[in-house]
């Protein structure tokens, strides 16, 4: 059957047919003329056509190998622009880098490590699919990134999570509520006041929900808000106490526009860390992406 025919034989015929030598076509594989010969009588005998006839300068196609011949040079453009295209992959001129999570993290977070990879590989194209953390899952399990940037845990058997750094979340209040900035208030003191959190579907709400129930305590926010900068502005404009992530709030900590609420027990620490599907191989671009952040 033509379809088992060894591919090593179209690319004997090709050479052939493009210089019209075989000696040509030896030269250029590397082998013997009389290879290159049985190369094409076998080649003739498993299609059961005449692909060449002889001439005083070389050999000239019949016009069954010239179909053929428009076929197989076709092919032959299409391996020669892979090649190309995969050693520009490996070495990161061209391609692209699909890393998803949160607004949050991509600005605080990632917004250096993204712009120093761009600047050392300009020819790949990032791009950044925006989520919670269980939509930035779905969004690896599907294909849709390459790699997800996360707070931790994330217990999944599918998953595998690179740690990176750690981050202090924190609840802060603005003007409004200057009576409580040198006061350690206890969770049940807190409660009394309007609360302001992230979606229910962030880690970071998830996180301080557990937090609560550990000591026996419900939080129920007054306003929810589905980015960070807002639990930064509406606390600053007092419509209540925000919980955040204070890393991302350095500035307005240091130029007294907020502050943090003190309270009687220790808030936990959070960790991001770089979420990839397990034991599935990481393209260069990914794997380079990774090397930077850690």
């Amino acid at each position: 059957m033509t379809s088992m025919i060894n591919h090593e034989l179209y690319k004997v015929f090709y050479w052939a047919a493009k210089t019209g030598s075989l000696s040509s076509a030896a030269k250029v594989l590397f082998i013997t003329q009389p290879s290159v010969s049985h190369a094409i009588k076998q080649l003739e005998e498993s299609l059961g056509i005449t692909l060449f006839y002889r001439t005083s300068k070389g050999v000239s196609l019949t016009q069954e190998g010239a179909t053929l011949y428009s076929y197989i040079e076709q092919s032959h453009i299409l391996i020669s622009l892979a090649e190309e295209k995969m050693t520009a992959l490996k070495k990161l001129d061209s391609g692209e880098l699909r890393i998803g999570g949160s607004d949050s993290l991509f600005k605080h977070y990632m917004l250096p490590y993204l712009e120093s990879y761009h600047q050392k590989y300009p020819g790949i194209k990032l791009h950044l699919n925006h989520g919670t953390t269980p939509e930035t899952i779905a969004f690896l399990k599907e294909g849709k990134i390459d790699l997800g940037v996360v707070r931790m845990p994330i217990v999944d058997p599918q998953i595998e999570v690179i740690g990176g750094v750690h981050l202090q979340d924190c609840f802060v209040a603005g003007a409004r509520y200057a009576e409580l900035k040198d006061r350690v208030l206890t969770l049940e003191h807190l409660l009394e006041y309007p609360i302001i959190l992230f979606s229910r579907n962030s880690r970071a709400r998830m996180a301080i929900t557990e937090l609560f129930q550990t000591y026996g305590h419900q939080i129920k926010p007054e306003i929810e808000v589905g980015s960070v900068d807002l639990l930064i502005e509406l606390a600053r404009k007092g419509l209540g106490i925000s919980y955040v992530t204070k890393e991302f709030i350095s500035k307005e900590l240091e130029e007294g526009s907020l502050f943090e609420i003190q309270l009687d027990i220790q808030m936990p620490p959070s960790q991001v860390g770089l979420m990839t599907m397990r034991n599935m191989p990481l393209s260069t671009a990914a794997s380079k992406f990774i090397e930077l952040v850690h």
